[in-house]
């Protein structure tokens, strides 16, 4: 039968899937878009949010500002959605932002914007699934204590929904965000028509006051307020170039569908942004980062917490308690779970790019069982559930540390694509007007963004964007690193002419432990290679078993001598390596081969009844030149009961052992 291990793993990631069937897990635009586009949909959510809280430490007096700083961020949407547009047609190969720095600026900022937007799809999983879980506290107020543990459970959740491929992915996320995109589209509309006709819908907050932080909101204090709320309110845009990054996972013609794609979600989130913002104005919505600035605030402003703008506006619009309500609060909370699938994705496609350009470590570059990178997606789950246990969930928290790595990659990008068309134009190729026009829009982005990047630094650096500013350096110089490493080892292993080296002398040595089958057999493979010399050693750790194991060695007439090696300390690797080391002296271009015996059992607890001495003496042999270890496996019958299917499931658990 196959083990747990095996039946649980089928039963999370499903069968295996062949190579040659890598074009069936290719996405149609229906499955692309809940795949790459949930995450700037879901900014929806508290986009908004983000740009009330920062005014309202200002009070009461300056939160009829909260339009137009939101009129601000869809005019940077459009002006970012159409640039990226542009990088999908000029690199349908993918990598996004990452490719355009490559090509067309230099190696150091290409590695800059990998790092930011490694940073930017961790900052994104954390915000999302901690705002999707206040989206769920909103309706269910007992979760609240437990807010911390329900969010590493949904990024669980994502992390074994997306071992399975994103086709599969796309399927099972494509209903949550059609759903969210259908009911905010109706609690908005609603909320808009019934303010038309005179009836406008009144948030629970509408009577509430706030006491302001700062008071005196006059000149430079009131413009720096408001580039506060704007940067919080750029959150919006997290996610928009996920779809560059993602180009080859389209079905053909690629470019043209992700360009498509890009398009249809560019026009969703504006349209979406833009009715909450207004909705939220109409219906009068107040939030505080401290519920207890919040002057009518019903409870105890201690021990609970404020509901989200999205809870406020569906309990105005629809009724507190109606069906549509808990639709709208569903909808919401796993749009925001499911938003972190656009990292899930990106990431490991990043990484998997990266690591076959020797940045990062090769791992990342292998597909899984169902053709997913999935060594990307295990440890940007790992890394995301750590950070959002650290700041305990809290999307206020999280969200300083947002955007800073946005923004660097969306300039980066920008910049690299002006120069990439000031190639098209020195090339002469092409239609110019058109060239000229896609310019234009790169460089009027790259503005714009350079601009944001600056403001967002400015107003977030002393509320931990700080941390942001110090990873992504740290990462740069990793990437780095890591490259200056497998750099240096091909130097090494490059051959210095066509010839084999050869050993002068090839030295077998078997380690003895006692006088069995496994012994017996390392002994018929090392004197099968006909070495120069062959040598038994033991290490003498007890007189009277040595005694025996001699005794043994002669009644069975083994016909070449048995070495002591003595250990009055009773340790086994250095005696052992030491005497090594001597016969690798007697000749510089000597080869030592060291026979271990391994046994193969059947279950991991066998394992550990049994001496690990050899473990410890092969990887201390690693480190020594001249010196190559072979492994002479015995099959315990425990592991030939063991009924696996070879083809499909790996065999049992190797140990190895110096067993008396």
């Amino acid at each position: 039968m196959a083990s747990f291990r095996q039946v649980a793993k089928r039963f999370v990631l499903g069968p295996p899937v062949r190579s040659d069937r890598m074009g069936e897990t290719l996405l149609p635009k229906r499955l692309a878009l809940p795949v790459f586009a949930s995450d700037p949909l879901s900014s929806v959510t508290y986009a908004t949010q983000e740009i009330l809280l920062i005014l309202s430490l200002g009070g009461l007096a300056v939160l009829h500002l909260a339009p137009w700083v939101g009129l601000g961020v869809v005019l940077l949407l459009v002006v970012v959605v159409a640039s990226y547009r542009q990088v999908v047609h000029a690199y349908p190969s993918g990598g996004g932002s990452y490719e355009v720095a490559a090509r067309n600026l230099s190696r150091n900022s290409s590695l800059v914007v990998a790092a930011a937007l490694m940073v930017d799809y961790v900052m994104t999983v954390a915000v999302s699934v901690a705002a999707g879980v206040d989206n769920l506290v909103s309706a269910v107020p007992a979760l609240y204590p437990s807010r911390v543990w329900v969010a590493v459970g949904g990024v669980v959740l994502l992390v074994a929904v997306n071992l399975r491929g994103a086709r599969e992915s796309g399927r099972a996320f494509s209903v949550p965000t059609y759903l969210f995109v259908a009911s905010m589209g109706l609690t908005v509309v609603v909320g808009l028509v019934q303010a038309a006709v005179g009836q406008p819908p009144v948030a629970e907050s509408a009577g509430w006051g706030i006491r302001p932080e700062q008071t005196d909101l006059t000149g430079i204090a009131l413009v720096f307020l408001l580039l506060r709320a704007f940067a919080s309110g750029c959150t919006a845009l997290a996610g928009v170039e996920a779809i560059s990054n993602g180009v080859p996972a389209f079905r053909r013609p690629k470019e043209r569908n992700a360009g498509r794609t890009m398009l249809i979600m560019g026009g969703l989130a504006i349209g979406l942004f833009s009715g909450v913002t207004a909705l939220a104005a109409v219906a009068g919505v107040r939030v505080a980062e401290n519920p207890c600035d919040l002057i009518g605030f019903p409870g105890d402003c201690r021990s609970s917490g404020q509901r989200t703008v999205i809870a406020q506006l569906a309990a105005a619009v629809f009724g507190d308690g109606s069906v549509m309500f808990y639709v709208v609060q569903a909808a919401a909370a796993l749009i925001l779970v499911l938003a972190a699938n656009t990292a899930f994705n990106g990431f490991p496609m990043l990484g998997s790019l990266l690591a076959q350009r020797r940045y990062l470590p090769r791992q990342l570059h292998t597909r899984g069982d169902r053709l997913a990178h999935s060594n990307g997606v295990i440890v940007l789950g790992v890394v995301s559930a750590m950070l959002i246990a650290s700041f305990g969930g809290s999307v206020t928290a999280l969200i300083q540390l947002y955007i800073v790595g946005v923004f660097a990659s969306f300039t980066l990008c920008q910049l690299g694509m002006v120069r990439h068309w000031n190639h098209e134009l020195r090339r002469g190729e092409g239609n110019r007007g058109r060239i000229h026009r896609a310019r234009l829009i790169n460089a009027v982005g790259a503005l714009l963004t350079a601009t944001v990047l600056c403001v967002v630094l400015a107003t977030k650096f002393t509320h931990g964007a700080y941390l942001v500013v110090l990873a992504i350096p740290l990462l740069f110089l990793l990437m780095r690193g890591i490259h200056r490493h497998y750099r240096q080892v091909r130097r090494e292993l490059e051959p210095d002419s066509g010839e084999l080296p050869s050993p002068s002398r090839v030295h077998a040595v078997v380690l003895v432990s006692a006088v069995h089958k496994p012994t017996l057999r390392a002994l018929a493979f090392a004197r099968a290679t006909r070495p120069d010399t062959l040598t038994a050693l033991t290490v003498e750790v007890d007189d009277a078993d040595t005694h025996l194991l001699r005794s043994e060695w002669e009644r069975l007439g083994i016909d070449f001598p048995l070495e002591v090696v003595e250990s009055p300390y009773r340790e086994i690797t250095r005696p052992l390596v030491r005497r090594i080391k001597e016969l690798r002296r007697s000749g510089p271009r000597d080869l030592v081969c060291v026979y271990i015996s391994d046994y193969v059992v059947g279950h991991w607890w066998e394992g550990l009844l049994h001496n690990q001495s050899a473990l410890r003496l092969t990887w201390r042999l690693r480190f020594e030149p001249g010196v190559a270890v072979v492994s002479v496996p015995w099959q315990l019958d425990s592991s030939h009961r063991r009924d696996v299917d070879r083809e499909h499931h790996p065999p049992g658990h190797v140990r190895r052992g110096l067993t008396r």
